[in-house]
């Protein structure tokens, strides 16, 4: 019997509650999931401070936490690409095969629809606090970010000073005058 396999894109900058709350509810959908680690390429700055590396790391470590088997998902990284003509066919050659495509993004889904994919609108949780930003302000910021990520963030964001990262990088250059 075929599987259902669908795909969903993110930049996880970091993985917080919020993703894993709509990859287990895309899972309830699907047999299989590619959770795509988007802008792979960016890292050591305010928007996308972590690595694809290191986000792989919070995203798999996260999920086997809670439980999710290991031959339900598949991480990839996945590096932008300025040409959105060409960005889905950039994706179907990263990827195993899919017919669902999850996301929010306007141009995302507009570009999977053009392509005649099944495009669905996941859910969102705690939209207000469930965000990449949030969790980077709060870090910055030193206040409660650990209650917005699963544990395997906080420790791989713990082991490698990832708090110190973002504090650092947000600290505005000093012009000599």
């Amino acid at each position: 019997m075929k599987k259902l396999r669908g795909i969903l894109i993110g930049r996880m900058q970091p993985v917080h509650n919020g993703h894993i709350q709509v990859i287990e509810s895309i899972l309830d959908e699907v047999d299989e999931i590619i959770i795509g680690i988007g802008s792979a390429q960016l890292s050591h700055s305010l928007k996308d401070p972590f690595t694809a590396g290191e986000r792989v790391v919070m995203m798999n470590q996260a999920l086997a936490d809670i439980g999710v088997d290991s031959s339900r998902y598949y991480i990839i990284p996945m590096q932008d690409i300025n040409f959105n003509a060409l960005w889905v066919s950039h994706v179907k050659m990263l990827t195993p095969p899919f017919s669902v495509v999850y996301s929010g993004n306007p141009l995302v889904k507009q570009l999977f629809a053009e392509e005649g994919y099944e495009v669905k609108q996941p859910p969102l949780y705690d939209r207000l606090n469930l965000s990449g930003t949030e969790v980077r302000n709060r870090i910055i910021e030193d206040k409660n970010w650990q209650e917005l990520v699963p544990d395997a963030t906080v420790k791989l964001i713990n082991e490698i000073n990832g708090d110190k990262r973002l504090k650092n990088l947000s600290i505005k250059e000093i012009s000599e005058i």
